[in-house]
Parts: C-alpha cells; sequence; structure tokens
C-alpha cells in the first residue's frame, strides 16, 4: 500500500526575478484579499509592483530568495525517512501554494505516483483560511481538475499536537536556562491577519492562543509572556499588540527578551530578516543587550516526530476526510470541519 503524503506550504521567490509574480500569486488569492476578481487582480498587480523593491531589498539579506523550499524539502525527506523505518511504503511531495513547486505541478507528479493513498499536511499547525484552507482547498480543486481519484485524508491543524508543543518547550527552556541574573519575558511572535478576518470566524487567533497556552503549561522558569503579531502590510487594522511596540516594552521594562517564531515551523523572511534583524536592532538601538530568538522548528527531530504520528494516525482512523479533531468553539463559523465534510 503506497502512502502520498503531502506537505502543503506557503513558498518563496527562489530569485530575484521572482519576487513580483510571488507577491502578484500571494495578494491574487481570494482568500487573501477578499474582492471579486476584476477587482482582486488589478488590487494584486498594484500591490506586487509597488512592493517589488521593498521585497527584493528584504530577501537581499538572506542571498536574493527564500530558504523555504529547501527547508521543506529537508523536512519532507526527514518525515519520510521516519514513515519508512516504520514499515510504510511512502514518498512525501512538497506543494507551495505560491511559488513552485505549485499545485498543479505537484498534482501531477502525485498522480504519476498512483499511490493508494494520500495525506495533505499543511505546514501551518493553527488554522486559518489564509493559510490552510487556501492551500487544501486548491489541492482538493486541483486533484479533481486532474482526475486525480485516491483516497484522500487530511488535518486542517493540529496547535495543541504533543510533540510539537514539546519540540518548542526544549528549545524555550534552554534558553531560558542560559539567561542569567535577569528577569525573562517570552514574546510569541505570530503572523498578523486582518482583524476583519478574525471577525468573520477565522479560528487562526484562537488556536495560536492555545499553542502557547500549551507551552507555557511546561515552561519553567519564565511566567512573564506575550503573544503578539508580526508583518502587517496593509493600512486597515491588524491584530495586535504589534511585536515592535512590546520589543519596546520589554526594552523599557529591562527585561531579557526571548523571542518565538509560534506560527512558522520554518524558517523563511519573516524569521531571518524581521525576527533576527529588524526587530534584533530595534532591541540593540533602544539599549538592550539580551534579545534571543528562538529557532524555528525545521527539521527538529521532535517535530518531526509529531508530523509522522499525524501520518500514522490517518492511516488508523475511520474518518474519510478530516483526521484533526474538531477544537473550534462553534463561534468560529470559519473552521475547515464546515467546509468539504
Amino acid at each position: 500500500m503506497k502512502t502520498a503524503v503531502v506537505l502543503l506550504n506557503l513558498g518563496g521567490p527562489d530569485r530575484p526575478e521572482s519576487v513580483k509574480r510571488f507577491l502578484f500569486n500571494l495578494f491574487n488569492d481570494p482568500l487573501i484579499i477578499r474582492l471579486p476578481g476584476f477587482l482582486r487582480t488589478p488590487l494584486a498587480w498594484l500591490i506586487s509592483t509597488r512592493r517589488n523593491k521593498e521585497a527584493q531589498a528584504i530577501y537581499s539579506e538572506i542571498g536574493g530568495k527564500s530558504p523555504i523550499l529547501e527547508i521543506t524539502t529537508a523536512q519532507a525527506e526527514a518525515l519520510s525517512t521516519k514513515l519508512a523505518a516504520h514499515g510504510m511504503d511512502n514518498q512525501v511531495f512538497v506543494s507551495m501554494r505560491y511559488w513552485h513547486p505549485m499545485t498543479d505541478e505537484v498534482v501531477q507528479k502525485v498522480k504519476a505516483y498512483n499511490p493508494d493513498h494520500v495525506f495533505l499536511l499543511p505546514l501551518y499547525p493553527q488554522y486559518s483560511t489564509t493559510t490552510s484552507k487556501s492551500s487544501l482547498d486548491i489541492w482538493l480543486k486541483e486533484s479533481k481538475k486532474q482526475s486525480l481519484k485516491v483516497p484522500t485524508k487530511y488535518a486542517c491543524c493540529y496547535p495543541t499536537n504533543k510533540k510539537l508543543i514539546e519540540a518548542h518547550s526544549q528549545l524555550i527552556q534552554k534558553q531560558i536556562l542560559e539567561v542569567k541574573n535577569k528577569k525573562i519575558r517570552i514574546l510569541f511572535s505570530a503572523h498578523s491577519l486582518p482583524v476583519s478576518i478574525i471577525k468573520s470566524g477565522d479560528p487562526y487567533q484562537w488556536q495560536v492562543q492555545q499553542t502557547v497556552l500549551s507551552i507555557m503549561n511546561r515552561i519553567k522558569g519564565a511566567e512573564d509572556h506575550v503573544l503578539c503579531y508580526q508583518s502587517k502590510v496593509t493600512p486597515v487594522k491588524w491584530l495586535e499588540p504589534s511585536t515592535p511596540d512590546e520589543i519596546k516594552k520589554a526594552v523599557q521594562d529591562d527585561v531579557a527578551i526571548i523571542i518565538v517564531p509560534i506560527a512558522f515551523v520554518s524558517d523563511h523572511s519573516e524569521t531571518l530578516v524581521e525576527l533576527d534583524i529588524e526587530y534584533k536592532n530595534l532591541a540593540e538601538e533602544m539599549g538592550s543587550k539580551d534579545y534571543y530568538r528562538i529557532e524555528a522548528l525545521n527539521i527538529n527531530e521532535m517535530f518531526i516526530e509529531g508530523l509522522k504520528d499525524l501520518v500514522l494516525e490517518s492511516q488508523e482512523v475511520r474518518v474519510t476526510k478530516n483526521i484533526s479533531a474538531k477544537i473550534c468553539p462553534k463561534t468560529f463559523k470559519e473552521c475547515y470541519h464546515n467546509f468539504n465534510e
């Protein structure tokens, strides 16, 4: 029995010339900019054109491209090795939403592999319509278009997966032990979203909160923590408090800052540039000598073990589609359990 596991991720430009098209694909997603196509497409073109130089400058800080494909590929290889060691005949594919390898390409590859089962695994532990739903929806649509008629299951979210929490906790705890003679504040930094999306019933913020609570239940030596948000890109109201504002407060309060990329499982521009360069410089310019960034999970063995467990669970559970338990309160009508069930 052959299983195709598909890791779903955002993607990123692979060279400076790709930046504009990547941005266009991102902003032309109807789940990112929620306007009719005749309005959204020209707006996406305008935004991508205006942001192109700024974005290229950001990527130039890390070699002119995003490392997300290489990291996700490494995650796929590590996961496949663990599954094979468990006796599973498998191949793990990488499918990116906004840059290559994109969904249509990967559906073709999976079809050629001719598996008995497909399992879709978003690399977004916390579900959002802007990430997980977008990736899952386009996969299911493209599979139908290409007649990939194979039993398919997926996990819409896993914000409190035991090994995900353990992986984060171990990294944070190690850093806490290395901070000497200083009070500590942990800043859990997540990608922000427009408040309007949350108000529409998207459970992302609530799920990130559950991840943070689960981690803090395991942490010793640092009770002071804040969930904050980064990467606001439009002038509408976004989730707050902002990570830069919380960094300023922490410096003013004379506490050591341990910053955790809580909604990212792989390094990319928002960790390597925003957290490691821009926000670190902000803290240092204000006089802080105690700014520590916890590494993204990347190929952390405990994290990969957690992914392996999800794949194995998909083989065992009797449900035909979504293996994730419904954890979101009923108020979140955009929970994926309300779709495709």
